[in-house]
């Protein structure tokens, strides 16, 4: 028995490891067919909203319309946000260059960590580089999903009938249920992300509008963006405009005043507003948030930390449905044992 035990457990671990590397290995196809998925899932309240009122064929159409124009504006507000940073600091790198050299001629006298060698600022241009090139390469993958979310909504009713067909009563039961459950987490996540980036995007705006830092527009459209990728992109959107700030003030005082206001800022919607916009869905700790940004991050990359948390949501709402796997939802979210059930 305990052999038996053992040799299933090294199974489910072989079996985690393939996983894995299918979903590596298959990203040009799952990643556009699994955000397709959760889009359909999003719009698909509208659908319904759309056929009390109207014939199926409009209703589709509509919907479809609607799609296409929220694709288009994210694509937009992406190309814009990081076109424009990209412009003005490249316009200014010699600045930055400079406060850089600064930098590491004051960290080596503290002790502090700088990048070794000296194309060290080089270097942090090439990161930079990637991680637009990375946001870019995943912007290309909106018409392939776009295409995909076009020709799946139809197919969505005719898809249940053949469930119902194929599987008996109970199975499809479950199966309606968990996948219920998905969409109704995904939905409840979009819509307060939505909201909670707003509100971030317009303080953004309007802070920068206060202490008269140029670009007040793009750090509020790029606070934004960021704030859909959780935790870390609160963080990252504190840097730009503190470092631009470096390089528009002529001393320390106003940059500091710049970054202690976005610090400020994003502390207070992740910690405040944040959670009282969330709602009685999955809730995730931020230390499972940041693991959990961290491994799709790495498994698909800027593609991976946008889909992060609604993929491990899906993970856990599929955990909760196994006896087997109850123990592993347990461990990835705050719920008690008894609100698992």
């Amino acid at each position: 028995m305990k052999q038996e035990s053992v040799r299933l457990r090294l199974l489910a671990c072989i079996a985690v490891i393939l996983t894995i590397g299918a979903l590596r290995i298959g990203y040009p196809v799952l990643m556009p067919a699994i955000a397709a998925m959760f889009i359909i899932a999003t719009a698909w309240p509208v659908k319904n909203w759309l056929d009390a009122r109207m014939p199926t064929a409009l209703s589709y159409v509509g919907t479809v319309a609607l799609l296409m124009a929220m694709f288009l504006g994210f694509f937009v507000l992406v190309y814009y946000a990081t076109a424009q940073v990209a412009a003005h600091f490249y316009d200014h790198q010699d600045e930055f260059r400079a406060l850089y050299n600064e930098y590491t001629g004051w960290a080596h006298d503290h002790g502090l960590p700088v990048l070794q060698g000296s194309s060290g600022f080089e270097r942090l241009l090439g990161i930079a580089r990637s991680l637009i090139a990375d946001i870019y390469s995943t912007l290309s993958y909106l018409g392939l999903i776009a295409v995909v979310v076009i020709m799946g909504l139809p197919e969505v009713p005719a898809l249940g009938r053949r469930f119902r067909h194929q599987f008996d009563a109970d199975s499809t039961h479950e199966l309606y249920n968990t996948s219920i459950n998905i969409a109704d987490n995904f939905r409840s996540y979009v819509t307060m992300t939505v909201i909670s980036s707003l509100i971030t995007g317009v303080a953004s705006t309007v802070w920068a509008l206060a202490v008269g830092l140029d670009l007040a527009l793009i750090w509020g459209v790029l606070n934004f963006l960021l704030n859909f990728v959780p935790v870390v992109g609160n963080i990252l959107g504190i840097l730009p405009p503190t470092l631009y700030a470096l390089i528009q003030y002529d001393s320390w005082v106003m940059p500091a005043v710049v970054f202690v206001g976005f610090a400020l800022m994003q502390l207070v919607i992740s910690n405040f507003v944040y959670p009282m916009l969330q709602s009685r869905g999955v809730s995730i700790p931020p230390v499972m948030i940041i693991l959990s940004l961290l491994f799709w991050g790495w498994l698909w990359g800027f593609a991976g930390a946008l889909l992060a948390v609604p993929l491990t949501v899906a993970i856990i709402i599929v955990c909760r449905h196994f006896k087997s796997t109850e123990k592993i939802a347990y461990l990835l979210t705050k719920d008690e044992p008894d609100e698992l059930e």
